[in-house]
């Protein structure tokens, strides 16, 4: 009999948790050759979700870690792959936008050999053009910039088998961008297409785009990709380019007879460059800030106490 571990992030999801366990379970139902444990993380959650996994916990084979502090969906994924004991392991959200019922599909191919399932997400409904496009352009500019290829529209629902687990938990890097370390891996890769659904209940728990999706965003650019560092000087050799020319038209203008631009244009000038300077700095400023952070020696995440199937704490 085979274990596969089903990992869960969640922060306030009471309204999603009970039909969460029974979607699950009842998948579960159909793998005959495989036992399982579900592992939720809780991201410091402030409703009654850890009560209600708690009641369940004499019905299921629930483990429940419970994080210090709100950490992220990141932070919470990589504890939870940490306590994961199965031959393969899925992850996925607790918000029902990802369908339980894609259970069996992944588990077949991770039988037919493949260690990383990604479920793509053919289509996304309930979500606003305006994030679509956001996304669009984010996984571009990602692709773009990475040395490795990043898969579009795989969020964090995949398979994962024990041995890729295994390398992930042996990282050391801090606050890493999760679905990038899935492709980096390597291993066998494969693809599961799916209509992405709208939250069952409740509300999305990032109050805009500028919160973690930003995070995540800066994290999947920097943590794959040195390219923004080449950017910022090619921008400034453009710089320097254009003020030779300013320079050569300032000595033509001059010679000529004809009128130099006065201070308006020079004010122009300054901004441009200022503009040019601040952005290059700033794109390796964010590099030191992530030498910064690994430098420092802290955890990714410190765990509160945990709930086995048991009631016991630890």
């Amino acid at each position: 009999m085979k274990l596969l571990s089903i990992v869960f992030s969640f922060y306030n999801e009471e309204k999603n948790i009970p039909e969460l366990i029974d979607r699950v379970s009842s998948q579960m139902k159909k793998l005959e050759n495989w036992d399982y444990e579900l592992i939720f993380v809780n991201d410091d959650s402030t409703d009654k979700s850890e009560q209600i996994l708690i009641k369940n916990q004499n019905l299921y084979p629930i483990k429940i870690i419970n994080m210090s502090r709100t950490f992220g969906v990141g932070s919470c994924i990589l504890a939870g792959l940490n306590m994961a004991k199965g031959d393969a392991v899925i992850y996925m959200d607790s918000d029902l936008q990802d369908p339980p019922e894609l259970i069996p599909k992944l588990v077949e191919k991770f039988e037919r050999g493949a260690e990383v399932v990604h479920t793509r997400r053919s289509k996304r409904l309930g979500e606003s053009n305006f994030k679509l496009f956001l996304t669009k352009f984010a996984y571009r500019i990602i692709n773009k910039t990475s040395y490795i290829p990043l898969p579009k529209d795989c969020g964090d629902f995949k398979l994962l088998s024990k041995n890729v687990v295994s390398h992930i938990n042996n990282l050391k890097e801090y606050n890493p961008y999760v679905r990038g370390l899935t492709v980096w891996v390597g291993f066998k890769q494969d693809f599961l297409d799916y209509v992405r659904q709208p939250r069952s209940s409740g509300t999305t728990k990032f109050s805009s785009i500028w919160s973690n999706p930003l995070a995540e965003f800066i994290r999947g650019v920097t943590g794959y990709s040195t390219g923004p560092l080449f950017l910022g000087i090619i921008i400034g050799l453009f710089s320097i380019l254009f003020s030779f020319i300013l320079i050569i038209y300032a000595f033509y203008a001059k010679f000529a007879g004809l009128a130099i631009p006065g201070s308006s244009s020079i004010i122009i000038t300054i901004s441009f460059f200022s503009g040019m300077i601040l952005t290059t700095i700033g794109v390796i400023g964010l590099y030191i800030a992530r030498i910064y952070e690994q430098t420092q020696g802290r955890p990714r995440y410190i765990i509160k106490n945990i709930i086995d199937s048991k009631n016991k704490k630890n």
